[in-house]
């Protein structure tokens, strides 16, 4: 039980800890009176690529940032308590590839936020759910959908100031994650699973 709770505590301590810097970031914007949205991902110039790395922590305003933080701190958690082996590949595979695809292929313009973060964890929890059949993961990200509001739409291009390309490409890696490191953290079988399934084999044996 000790080791349960440190373990979701230290789930909680790197989510915040990475949430805490979205906002030490915004308030420097704020307190200097400075835009940072120019080191943002401008796709197809070579000056954007840098966004790759800067784009997630950057957002437009708070409104902006407070949409994404509860979001991500709800999804992180449940990465890293759930999926502690897979959570720093799955993390780094979810922060940078998208953003290589939108340099490729997004429109030319500025894209911040961390919303493609969002749409990667959850698409790799609902996935590795499915995959492993760990209904945590699954009910966690139907969770965050059912709270987040329009997130399935948000793959769609209506709406241009939205970057529906990094919430397309999040997901896609999501799902990607969720196929190449299925096999590491196995989700746990309970007892009560054990033996649901060994009255089930008693029952199959008994003689009709």
């Amino acid at each position: 039980m000790i080791d349960e709770d440190n373990k979701f505590a230290s789930s909680i301590y790197i989510s915040l800890g990475f949430v805490g810097l979205l906002w030490i970031i915004k308030f420097f914007e704020i307190i200097a009176g400075v835009n940072l949205s120019q080191f943002g991902l401008f796709p197809h110039k070579i000056s954007g690529l840098a966004g790759i790395l800067t784009a997630p922590l950057l957002h437009a305003n708070i409104n902006h940032l407070l949409s994404n933080s509860l979001p991500v701190i709800f999804l992180s958690v449940g990465i890293v308590y759930f999926y502690p082996k897979s959570s720093l590949k799955v993390f780094l595979m979810v922060y940078l590839v998208p953003g290589v695809f939108v340099w490729l292929f997004g429109r030319p313009a500025y894209h911040i936020g961390a919303s493609g973060l969002i749409y990667g964890f959850v698409s790799f929890l609902f996935f590795s759910g499915l995959i492993r059949r760990d209904n945590r993961s699954i009910a966690l990200a139907l969770i965050v959908t059912f709270l987040y509001g329009g997130i399935i739409w948000g793959v769609l291009p209506l709406d241009r100031e939205i970057s529906w390309e990094y919430h397309l490409f999040g997901a896609l890696t999501g799902i990607y994650s969720a196929f190449l490191f299925r096999k590491l953290d196995p989700a746990k079988k309970y007892d009560w699973e054990d033996e649901d399934e060994e009255d089930y084999i008693d029952d199959i044996e008994q003689p009709l």
